[in-house]
C-alpha cells in the first residue's frame, strides 16, 4: 500500500513539474523544448498543421515569451482608475476567446485551455494552417503568417498591417527569430528525439 502511495505521489510530481515548466531561456529553442512534453506536443502540431516547429515557437515566443498566464496589461484612467484591457487575449498563444472558441469548435479539442503549452502550440498550428488555405501565406513564412496572426485574416487581406510601422518592424523580429531557432534546431535535433525515445 506504501508503495503505491509513493508512485502515486511521484507521478503527480512529475506532472506537476511538467504543468509548470517554464524555459530559462526563451531565446534558445534547444532550452524551450528541453522538457519532453513540449517537444512531443510540438512534434504532433508539425505534422498535424504542416508548419514548421520554429515559425510557431517564434510566434509563441513574440506573443508571451512562453509565460502561460500572460494578458495584455491593464489600462488607467488618470494613472490610478482602471478602465480594462485592450483585449481578452491570454496564454502561451495570446489567442482571444471567440478565435479561441473557433478553434476548439473547429478541431473538436473541446477540453482545450489556452494555459496549457499543447494546447496552445496546436492552436498556432492550426491558426498558421488556415492563413495558408485562406491566404496563401506560405507556413513557412514567419514574418507574414505573424502579420497575419496579429491582424486576423480579414485585416491581413485588407492589408491593415500596411499602415502600422512598428508593427512591421515586430514582424521583422519575428523571421530573425525563426531562422534562429531552425538554426538551433539543426544543432540539438538529434538529441531532442533521442530523449523523446527515452522518455517512451
Amino acid at each position: 500500500m506504501l508503495k503505491k502511495v509513493l508512485i502515486m505521489l511521484t507521478l503527480g510530481s512529475i506532472l506537476s513539474s511538467c504543468a509548470t515548466y517554464k524555459p530559462s531561456n526563451v531565446s534558445d529553442l534547444c532550452n524551450i523544448l528541453s522538457e519532453e512534453d513540449w517537444y512531443e506536443a510540438a512534434l504532433e502540431s508539425q505534422e498535424e498543421w504542416g508548419t514548421p516547429i520554429h515559425v510557431q515557437l517564434a510566434i509563441m515566443h513574440q506573443e508571451s515569451k512562453f509565460n502561460r498566464t500572460i494578458r495584455p496589461e491593464m489600462e488607467w484612467f488618470l494613472g490610478f482608475i482602471p478602465v480594462g484591457r485592450p483585449s481578452d487575449a491570454y496564454g502561451y498563444a495570446q489567442a482571444l476567446e471567440s478565435t479561441w472558441e473557433t478553434y476548439v469548435k473547429s478541431t473538436g479539442n473541446w477540453n482545450a485551455k489556452r494555459d496549457e503549452f499543447d494546447d496552445a502550440i496546436h492552436f498556432i498550428g492550426w491558426y498558421t494552417y488556415n492563413t495558408h488555405k485562406k491566404l496563401g501565406v506560405s507556413k513557412w513564412d514567419a514574418k507574414k503568417q505573424y502579420l497575419a496572426y496579429h491582424e486576423g485574416w480579414g485585416g491581413y487581406k485588407r492589408g491593415t498591417y500596411r499602415g502600422k510601422a512598428w508593427l512591421l518592424k515586430v514582424s521583422d523580429k519575428v523571421k530573425v527569430r525563426s531562422l534562429d531557432y531552425a538554426r538551433q534546431y539543426k544543432r540539438c535535433r538529434a538529441e531532442l528525439d533521442d530523449s523523446l525515445r527515452g522518455w517512451f
